[in-house]
Formats: C-alpha cells, sequence, structure tokens
C-alpha cells in the first residue's frame, strides 16, 4: 500500500512540473518601444499624450553640458541619452525601477540565469540604505564574512549613497581573481568595517537534503531558480519514502527568485484552489490571485517547520506566508527582508531594458509583504556566543518543536 501511494504521489507531482519565465517579482516582457533617435528631439510642443513638460530646459542643459564640461567629448551621446533616462526611472524614488544600460542589462540577464562572477550577495534597499539581503552559501561573500542585514556605505573608493541596486550590482560585479572592498555597517557594533572579498565564478546553489538522526528531515533550500520546481520535487520525494513524517524547510538567506518555483513549491501542500499570493496595483478591483493547483501531498499526520531570518526574501516570504497562514507550518526565526514588490522587465532597445515596479505581493490573507515583511511565529535569535560557537539555536528550537509534536 505505502509503495502505491508512493508511486501515485510520484506521478502526481510529476504531471505539474510548469514552465515560467517570469520571476518572483520579475516579470520579462517585450514590447514595440521608440527608438532613442526618435525621441532625442521632442520639444514641448510635442511631448507625448500632452504632458506638461518643457523639454527646452532638458536641450539647454544638454547643450551647456556639451560646451563647458571637461572631457564631455568621452561620452556619447547615446551614453548622455541613457543617463537621462536612469535619471527619469530614478525621480519616481523607486530603488527597483530603474533603466538598464547594455552593460547593466548583461548582467542582469547573467544573474537570471544563475552563473556569473563576481562575490555572491543579493543586496536590495533597506530604508533607502543599500542592503544585503543575503550572501548565498560557499560563495566569497558567504566565505568573506558579509551578513544579511549589513548596510554597505562604499563600493571601493564610491560612495553608495542615492545609488540604483543595479548600478550597485555593476561595480561590485567582476573578473574571477579580482578584488573588491565593501565598507558596511552592521547591526550592533559601533564602527564601519572594510570587508574584502576576492571574486568568484558563481554558480548559484539550489537545495541541500539530510534525514537527521532524530528522524527530522530538512530541506536546506538557497534559491528559486528555474529547476528550483525541479529539485525540490525530488527532494519531497526524498522525504516520503524516508519515513519520516517531520521536514524542516530552511529558507533562511534564500533571496527568491522564480515566482513559478514558489507557486509550485506551495501547491504541494496546499489544498488545490486555495490562494498562495496576490498581486495588487492599488485597485483592489484588479487584485490577482494566484492558487494552488495541487496535489496536497501534506496529510494531518506530518508536521513542518519553516526557518526564516533577515535574508529571506520574495519568493522565500511568498512560500513562507502561504505556508503559515494555510496552518500547514509552524514560522521559527526572525522577520523576513520584507521584498514583495513585483518587477516587469521590458526591453526598449536590442541592448537596453527598463525595469519597472507595477504590482505588490499580497499573502492569502491579504498582508503586504513589502511593508510588512512576515514575523516568525517563534522568534529566535543569535547571539554572539551563537555564532561563536557555530551553533544554531534557530534549527535547535525548530527540532524541539517537532519532536514534541504528536505523529
Amino acid at each position: 500500500m505505502k509503495k502505491n501511494y508512493q508511486k501515485s504521489l510520484y506521478v502526481l507531482i510529476s504531471l505539474i512540473l510548469l514552465s515560467g519565465v517570469f520571476g518572483s517579482g520579475i516579470y520579462i516582457g517585450y514590447q514595440n518601444q521608440p527608438q532613442i533617435e526618435k525621441v532625442a528631439g521632442l520639444s514641448h510642443k510635442d511631448t507625448p499624450n500632452g504632458i506638461d513638460a518643457d523639454f527646452e530646459i532638458f536641450w539647454k542643459v544638454w547643450n551647456t553640458l556639451n560646451q563647458k564640461l571637461i572631457h564631455a567629448d568621452d561620452f556619447s551621446n547615446e551614453e548622455r541619452v541613457w543617463g537621462a533616462i536612469e535619471g527619469l526611472a530614478s525621480s519616481f524614488d523607486d530603488p527597483y525601477t530603474v533603466f538598464l544600460s547594455p552593460e547593466e542589462n548583461k548582467i542582469f540577464n547573467e544573474e537570471i540565469l544563475g552563473s556569473f562572477e563576481g562575490i555572491g550577495a543579493e543586496i536590495g534597499m533597506k530604508e533607502k540604505i543599500l542592503t544585503v539581503i543575503a550572501p548565498l552559501k560557499n560563495t566569497p561573500a558567504w566565505n568573506a564574512g558579509l551578513k544579511a542585514g549589513d548596510k554597505i556605505l562604499k563600493i571601493g573608493d564610491v560612495n553608495t549613497s542615492n545609488m540604483t541596486v543595479d548600478r550597485a550590482i555593476s561595480l561590485i560585479r567582476g573578473e574571477k581573481g579580482t578584488v573588491v572592498v565593501l565598507t558596511i555597517f552592521r547591526n550592533g557594533e559601533n564602527e564601519t568595517r572594510n570587508i574584502s572579498i576576492t571574486r568568484g565564478k558563481i554558480q548559484v546553489p539550489a537545495l541541500e537534503t539530510e534525514l537527521r538522526d532524530d528522524n527530522i528531515f530538512v530541506i536546506n533550500f538557497y534559491t528559486f531558480s528555474e529547476k528550483s520546481t525541479i529539485l525540490f520535487r525530488d527532494a519531497l520525494l526524498e522525504f516520503l519514502n524516508s519515513g519520516s513524517t517531520k521536514l524542516i524547510i530552511d529558507v533562511r538567506g534564500n533571496p527568491g527568485g522564480y515566482l513559478d518555483s514558489a507557486i509550485n513549491i506551495a501547491s504541494w501542500f496546499i489544498d488545490q484552489g486555495k490562494i498562495i499570493v496576490s498581486e495588487s496595483t492599488g485597485d483592489e478591483s484588479k487584485l490577482k490571485s494566484y492558487r494552488s493547483h495541487g496535489p496536497n501531498v501534506f496529510n494531518d499526520n506530518m508536521s513542518m517547520i519553516v526557518l526564516i531570518d533577515g535574508g529571506s526574501a520574495s519568493a522565500s516570504e511568498i512560500l513562507a506566508g502561504a505556508l503559515s497562514e494555510h496552518g500547514v507550518a509552524t514560522l521559527v526565526g526572525e522577520k523576513t527582508y520584507g521584498k514583495g514588490s513585483v518587477q516587469e522587465l521590458i526591453k526598449i532597445t536590442n541592448e537596453t531594458s527598463l525595469k519597472v515596479t507595477v504590482a505588490n505581493w499580497l499573502t492569502p490573507n491579504g498582508k503586504s509583504i513589502s511593508l510588512e515583511g512576515l514575523d516568525p511565529d517563534v522568534e529566535v535569535t543569535f547571539s554572539s556566543k551563537d555564532i561563536e560557537n557555530k551553533s544554531d539555536p534557530q534549527l535547535e528550537k525548530a527540532v524541539e518543536i517537532l519532536l514534541k509534536a504528536n505523529n
């Protein structure tokens, strides 16, 4: 009976693998956009859609810089237009709405593919300060001691005030073997510190599994990549075949990734038709909900803990929020990062793109992930002694709760 049940589960799980090209927080969209030379000659009278904007001011500044600025000839007209568009995007005061120049667009596409040269840390904006969301496991950033929540004040000699995330990424990235120095401020410390990191070839890790001696099964989940749905399916089948009824999913330091992966993975634990996450554009009448497509393979005899911390973001928060609010899992650890905005990537030219925030993610109960993040059901923090002794009080608390749970 057990073998037939497991075989049926394998077939069911295999059938729900879905392909997708939009990520947790990122849609990949392509639209027909005007070429740069078509907009370069705009004046007040032919401003699109009758917008009340005087482009004569723009051209006056353009010509003044051309005449007065030392080394102005070092920059092409195309590069100046890119800079102007970057300024336009930044004027909306949204850290995730940015124009990607050819270099930044190339870097972004490499990151989506999951292989690049750099330090291996996800960064974002927190209270308008460039902040480490999470260093990826066993990367140069991880090995150098960079931590989730570290505020990046300087990259080399460049101050990060008013710097976009994508600009920071372009400065931090570099060839394997070269060194970048980050000046960071860490909560709880009185002074800044410099961290030297030797860049390397980054292969974004996916997940690891472990069946502990106490028969608790652990899935260490590092990123929601294109392959995560298949890899998590295999990990879940390994759990079901192990005979264990107690599961820990560890998304600490997991900065997120593809939305499809989060939906597919949550669907294995939530009844078909129930909301996993909703997308809000500010108009409640246009709220779009993503629902579980099943099958729910997690029965009442099983218990689950999801470990979260300040490095759990985006797709991690979608998964954890859905499992928590549907009563499937208990959240243990620390408050999550709060990255719940949706960006659409629009192709502007063959080499450039515009990434623009189009919506925010809401948990099944309507909680804004961006505004609030997720609070753990059981809060457990790390002390300096824990770090020194390399102990893990959050994992220990999760184990304690599961061992007390009824079979």
